[in-house]
């Protein structure tokens, strides 16, 4: 229905009226729009900080891994887990710098009182933070029985113990569940001995043929765990939480490592056809919480 029809200004104007009334209305509506956006653009930190790069490996070089960030824990003893790898300690069949990447081999082969060999690097007494971001960049290996993980334990464990020091599990992956991956939380009080762990497991069809990067964002109040920036998983610290429920106000060290078998990794057996197995890791990055 036309209004003001029969009057010849009315008729003339309204199509001059319209335009500008809609251009002004489009305006208004984008200039919202726009303000909502730049309201709504935080980072996975709900108090947005920013995130100040504090060292990074990029894994350039050749050879053995850095000794100033790196070094091996070595041994046979099933680190708790029953699992069936030696760990080796500067041993470039296990693990080397090469093309760009940190190159964690497991091998079928007797190595020590085991069948298996494979390496864990950690930054224990090297390189510590407490808050910040830490990013890994892998490509997960395939195969069943393969336990790869990026992960940080306190740097107190040597005077409180496990579970006490406090565990955050960047990234796990079991072979025999090639499609997930996991973040997790072990204290004293929340731990997998208990069966109270805090954790959560995301689907990730390409985890095995594709390169993420698996983080925390870890501050005074709260852990993120994020893959390729994606928040999927957050452990709060809750009020008056007890250092048996929140440890994590003391520094934390760096774990990279690819075990086999064992009480989670093994649960399906291991298929040593997969053998040698590589876990590639492009870069870890840390950040601290400006």
């Amino acid at each position: 229905m036309r209004r003001y029809s029969g009057l010849f200004l009315n008729d003339f104007c309204r199509p001059l009226f319209r335009v500008s009334f809609f251009l002004g209305f489009a305006l208004l509506i984008l200039s919202h729009l726009g303000c909502g956006s730049n309201s709504n653009v935080t980072s996975s930190n709900s108090t947005n900080s920013k995130w100040v790069l504090a060292w990074a490996d990029e894994f350039s070089g050749s050879g053995l891994p850095d000794p100033t960030i790196w070094g091996f824990e070595e041994g046979g003893n099933g680190w708790g887990n029953n699992e069936l790898q030696y760990y080796t300690a500067n041993r470039l069949e296990n693990a080397k710098v090469e093309d760009g990447f940190l190159k964690i081999t497991a091998i079928k082969e007797t190595m020590g009182n085991r069948g298996y060999s494979s390496a864990r690097l950690v930054t224990r007494g090297k390189k510590t933070l407490l808050y910040g971001k830490v990013e890994a960049r892998v490509k997960i290996p395939a195969g069943r029985g393969t336990w790869p993980a990026v992960w940080m334990l306190g740097q107190n464990i040597g005077v409180v113990g496990w579970p006490k020091c406090g565990e955050i599990d960047i990234m796990e992956h079991v072979g025999f569940d090639p499609n997930w991956v996991h973040g997790s939380v072990h204290t004293e009080a929340y731990n997998h001995i208990k069966g109270t762990q805090r954790t959560k497991k995301t689907n990730l069809t390409t985890a095995i043929s594709d390169f993420h990067v698996y983080a925390i964002e870890w501050t005074p109040e709260k852990i993120d765990f994020l893959i390729d920036g994606n928040l999927y998983f957050t452990f709060n610290k809750e009020s008056n939480a007890s250092a048996n429920e929140w440890p994590f106000d003391e520094p934390q060290f760096i774990l990279v490592n690819l075990a086999i078998g064992g009480n989670w990794g093994g649960q399906q057996g291991v298929d040593d056809s997969v053998f040698p197995v590589t876990y590639l890791i492009d870069y870890i990055r840390v950040y601290n919480l400006e």
